[in-house]
């Protein structure tokens, strides 16, 4: 089932080790095909040096049952199922606990968008979600997890697509894309932005974001209707 998804999540999982966002087996990365209602996630606790492709587990996305797999998926698997139904937009889910953006989560702080950089892959600020309460914490916690993002967003009335991170207090960092390289992709982006507000609030702790014209500028000519960025 999905032999060449489960290629890609495996490679995604593996390209995180690879670009220093993970270590020890801290992190995830998951792939959706919608046609067949199916969610590719890597298996629980296994050394990223000794996964394979056959190690990932095929979940469903309306019942979050294993439908194909001998190992336990992800013990994040339902935060990613949470996401993939929320938004409809994204093919592809990673989790990391990467130095810098796991840090701003800790501090429970959104990454405001201070410069060019961060405009270049966000319509603005990456934010950062509430605190779980006990109850959620106590019951349903990875779902909560998911549906505590959701609830951002939902709040923010941010779009997904243009805001494809999110700092979970106290815990770390979810990415998206539209397949799981982008979502890769945006993981490696995140930590070199968090990197780049700490230095800058570091030189200037009194900074404001940058004007909302510059914002404007950058990422809509990169992502949006009239984008000018890239070849065609």
């Amino acid at each position: 089932m999905l032999e060449k998804l489960k290629a890609k999540v495996c490679r995604a999982n593996l390209d995180l080790v690879a670009e220093g966002l993970v270590i020890q087996t801290w992190g995830n990365a998951s792939a959706v095909d919608r046609a067949s209602g199916v969610m590719v996630i890597k298996p629980s606790g296994v050394p990223y040096s000794e996964m394979t492709p056959q190690h990932m587990v095929c979940v469903s996305l309306a019942t979050g049952k294993v439908v194909e797999g001998k190992l336990k998926p992800s013990s994040d698997t339902a935060t990613h199922l949470i996401l993939y139904r929320a938004f409809p937009q994204i093919g592809g889910v990673v989790h990391t606990h990467s130095l810098c953006a796991t840090s701003w989560a800790q501090a429970r702080r959104p990454l405001l968008a201070y410069g060019t950089t961060q405009a270049d892959y966000w319509y603005g600020d990456v934010p950062c979600t509430r605190q779980l309460t006990a109850a959620e914490i106590k019951t349903d916690y990875e779902a909560n997890t998911g549906e505590v993002i959701v609830e951002t967003f939902k709040k923010l009335k941010f779009d997904p697509l243009q805001h494809p991170a999110v700092l979970v207090a106290s815990h770390g960092p979810f990415t998206w894309g539209q397949d799981v390289h982008d979502a890769v992709h945006n993981a490696s982006v995140l930590e070199f932005i968090a990197q780049l507000n700490s230095e800058t609030l570091r030189i200037n702790p009194k900074l404001k974001p940058m004007q909302s014209v510059l914002l404007d500028k950058h990422f809509l000519r990169k992502h949006g209707p009239k984008a000018t960025y890239g070849q065609k």
